[in-house]
């Protein structure tokens, strides 16, 4: 089992039963669907072809939000530095003369001196002059203007709603096909994700927010306690608040995730190179392991897997790499003996973390109906695997995505008046053989639980011991 969780991005080099099944087998965990791109219709092909190869994957789609691409050009225009490209909020342009963007006001936000990104800031321009609905850019950098890829105006106040009609639409058809996640673009505040929370009308799809950009990161904590998970979006965020910070952004933004107890992905070119290469760069290496001890619980692939020459190959890279650091970082988190004053929850998941480093517990079992357990224990980041056990099918695939934690479904029903349900799912687990007579087992949960009352039980138990007294038997 991952304790990093690997997020692939499914497209014409994923979206086939072989090469998905492949994927699956080098490491992938959660599958990510980008809906800035293909009509609903793939996207229901994908997200079956998820569900028949690969049932227990959870599925992450990602909303456009309000971000501005290019339209799809039959000519993708070259160009130097110093060099003239026309940008135009008229539909139909192919690329020759004018590119046609999918904002039809662009025209009316930007002005003379602005800057305009295109593909995470690779690209740059500076606007030269604004002709009706025409922007004459002049080029900062040699490259191509590339079909569908997203633009960023720092400093610019954009006008358009935070929730298009485009997602209103994708919203709809996430949970009418039953996604786990779904990832909010572009988010502006805590506001912001209720208002699709309510949209979304139910605790299912989970909510992603992406950090990207200035408002976000001042927001941040707002922002992170209202949503379900979080994804830093590099490419986006480095492009609206700068390249030279975005390490130090995502150390902060990951801190305040952990604290939180909520899952966070790194994401945007922790593998660029092997697009086309089968063999990453030691700067990218370098930057997977970076994240694992910032504490991502999940590091994301885009292209790699989407469109990638090599997708089984930067699965396994990424894997590997990502077992190495975590392998390193529990050496060092084997040392840290800390105190702190926390609320109840998080003062039992301290004491996990030292019952689990001071005795040979072997398995943590995490009994929760919502996850939040399996949340606050994963956030400890502890050397020993972690069984998330709901009778909630959805919660069950939301646990993949936490770090080192692998879900449990069962048919028992969980009291609010008594404990009797928790023996039932250790013996449910030692049925179906993920508890052994060997085992050391920590058990957390919430004993009659009332509102805001949440994982205060702690228990140790010889598996042996409790096949014993409980008269478990096979036969």
């Amino acid at each position: 089992m991952s304790r990093t969780k690997i997020v692939i991005t499914i497209g014409p080099s994923s979206c086939t039963p072989r090469a998905l099944q492949s994927l699956v087998e080098a490491g992938a965990d959660v599958a990510r669907l980008n809906g800035s791109h293909g009509d609903l219709k793939w996207h229901a092909d994908a997200i079956n072809l998820v569900r028949q190869v690969a049932p227990q994957m959870p599925v992450l789609l990602d909303l456009p939000g309000r971000k501005i691409r290019t339209l799809t050009l039959e000519h993708e225009p070259a160009f130097s530095v110093g060099d003239y490209i026309v940008l135009t909020t008229i539909p139909g342009h192919n690329g020759q003369e004018k590119v046609s963007v999918s904002d039809a006001n662009l025209h009316s936000y930007v002005g003379v001196g602005d800057a305009i990104l295109a593909d995470d800031g690779q690209v740059r321009f500076t606007v030269e002059k604004v002709t009706g609905r025409d922007i004459v850019c002049r080029a900062e950098t040699d490259g191509v203007l590339h079909s569908r890829k997203g633009l960023n105006l720092p400093g610019v106040l954009l006008q358009t709603p935070l929730v298009t009609e485009r997602d209103r639409e994708l919203l709809a058809f996430a949970a009418r096909i039953g996604v786990d996640f779904v990832g909010i673009s572009f988010v502006e505040n805590a506001n912001h994700v209720r208002a699709i929370r309510s949209m979304i009308g139910k605790n299912i799809p989970r909510i992603v927010s992406k950090i990207e950009n200035q408002g976000a990161l001042e927001r941040s904590e707002e922002i992170i306690d209202a949503s379900d998970a979080i994804m830093i979006d590099r490419g986006d965020l480095s492009a609206e608040t700068g390249l030279y910070n975005v390490a130090l952004l995502q150390k902060q933004i990951l801190s305040a995730a952990r604290k939180a107890g909520k899952p966070a992905i790194v994401a945007t070119e922790l593998l660029h190179s092997m697009v086309n290469n089968p063999f990453p760069t030691k700067a990218e290496i370098s930057d997977i392991s970076n994240a694992v001890l910032d504490g991502a619980s999940a590091i994301m692939l885009s292209n790699e897997t989407a469109i990638g020459r090599f997708p089984v190959e930067a699965v396994a890279t990424m894997h590997r790499t990502a077992q190495a650091a975590a392998d390193y970082m529990q050496s060092k988190l084997d040392q840290r003996d800390k105190q702190a004053d926390y609320s109840v929850p998080q003062a039992i998941g301290d004491a996990i973390a030292i019952i689990c480093r001071r005795l040979p517990i072997t398995k943590i079992v995490a009994i929760t109906l919502s996850g939040f357990a399996a949340r606050m224990v994963a956030a400890g980041l502890p050397r020993q695997p972690i069984l998330a056990v709901s009778n909630d099918p959805a919660s069950v695939r939301s646990f993949r995505l936490l770090a080192g934690t692998e879900g449990f479904l069962v048919d028992i029903p969980f009291s609010r008046t008594s404990t009797d349900h928790i023996p039932k799912c250790l013996e449910a687990l030692w049925r179906c053989g993920e508890l052994i007579d060997g085992d050391l087992v920590l058990v957390t949960s919430v004993g009659y639980p009332k509102s805001g009352n949440r994982m205060n039980l702690i228990q140790t138990h010889n598996v042996s011991d409790l096949r014993e007294s409980l008269g478990w038997s096979l036969s």
